[in-house]
């Protein structure tokens, strides 16, 4: 009987041996034949460094105006005239300003009047109390009316000096040489003492005025030096140093406002030109570009499929990502691999260490 049994599930024996014995030379077969890949070059970044557009502006800008009441009957200069340090560039109507003035010359006369006439009468009156004629009481009086007269003089003499101080406010000077950026008044209007007339910006002190975003704030620092250049003809370059870092954030943008002085660079770099400042430093360690898709990620590691090209083997190894970089969908590798490496860009997760693989060039991301 048991005879009987063996003899029966004799088939089924030999039938599974055969199945196992044909799946373990299909896996032997997959693993012997090399497997397609599509590999790429490892080959470092260009160190691009950020450059950050900016415009030209005057480091000192002035508000001229009157320093008193009047209406403008003329304005001798418009936006972007070039003017020297005592020019008249506007005036106001004078003609209340010299009435002041002639009646400052008035009083003046008459308090001249009073005292020569107080002089003479204190000097006779001195001689008849020598000859005494007049009483000591009579002389005081004299001596008094004398001071007070002298004291008149005096206070005739600095309302004329203020009157002809004030006819000179009819007439805008301009403070130094510079160039007007700005008009605010125009012919016939009546302007108050103060009110801004016009802008005047010295030429020899210029700045580079720059919005950084907050994430390259970190790096800069007070006299850093930055390449300026036009960004009309990029040939044509300066170099500034940063003069001046906002302490905070634009509350809107979130960028900080530099200011790079460029005192000595070409009269070209004009007011409200628009520049490209790029920072100037030692160059920084370059990174490898790889594609997004030849990073295997697994147990928190980032790590890369390196291809043996004598062996025609796979060999993983793990790598530090620095950021993304210039091409979309692509990182850069910090370190873990060497230039002129060959990296298997696809099917990342269907490889297996040692494994033999026939290589297909992929063009650069």
């Amino acid at each position: 009987m048991t005879l009987v049994r063996i003899c029966n599930s004799l088939p089924l024996l030999l039938s599974v041996s055969l199945l196992a014995g044909c799946d373990q030379n299909s896996v032997a077969g997959e693993q012997a034949t090399p497997r397609p890949v599509k590999v790429v070059m490892a080959a470092a970044e260009p160190d691009k460094v950020p450059s950050l557009p900016g415009v030209v502006r005057a480091r000192i800008e002035t508000d001229l105006a009157f320093r008193t009441l009047g209406r403008m009957v003329s304005r001798k200069v418009d936006v972007g005239d070039l003017v020297h340090k005592g020019d008249v560039l506007a005036e106001i109507d004078p003609l209340s300003l010299q009435l002041a003035v002639k009646s400052a010359e008035a009083d003046l006369r008459n308090a001249q009047a009073q005292l020569e006439n107080a002089a003479t009468t204190e000097t006779r009156k001195r001689r008849l109390v020598q000859s005494n004629a007049a009483s000591i009481a009579d002389h005081d009086l004299a001596e008094q009316q004398l001071k007070s007269a002298t004291a008149n003089a005096a206070r005739a003499t600095a309302s004329l000096a203020k009157a002809n101080e004030q006819l000179g406010y009819a007439e805008l000077l301009a403070e130094f040489d510079g160039v007007v950026t700005a008009t605010f008044v125009e012919m016939g209007q009546t302007v108050s003492a103060g009110q801004p007339v016009l802008k005047l910006a010295r030429l020899e002190q210029r700045d580079v005025v720059v919005d950084v975003p907050e994430a390259q704030f970190s790096n800069i620092r007070l006299d850093d030096r930055f390449s300026v250049a036009l960004q009309l003809d990029s040939r044509i370059q300066a170099i500034g140093v940063v003069r001046e870092i906002a302490p905070q954030a634009d509350p809107n943008t979130r960028t900080y406002r530099l200011k790079i002085a460029i005192d000595q660079g070409p009269d070209i770099f004009r007011l409200g030109a628009v520049v490209t400042a790029t920072p100037l430093g030692e160059e920084r360690k370059q990174a490898i570009a790889l594609p997004l898709s030849a990073i295997r990620h697994e147990g928190g590691a980032n790590q890369v499929w390196v291809v043996d090209r004598s062996t025609a083997q796979v060999t993983l190894r793990a790598v530090e990502l620095d950021g993304p970089a210039s091409a979309p969908r692509s990182v850069l590798v910090q370190s873990g691999l060497r230039e002129g490496e060959e990296i298997v860009i696809a099917g990342v997760d269907e490889l297996v260490d040692g494994q033999k693989v026939k290589l297909g060039q992929e063009p650069r991301p």
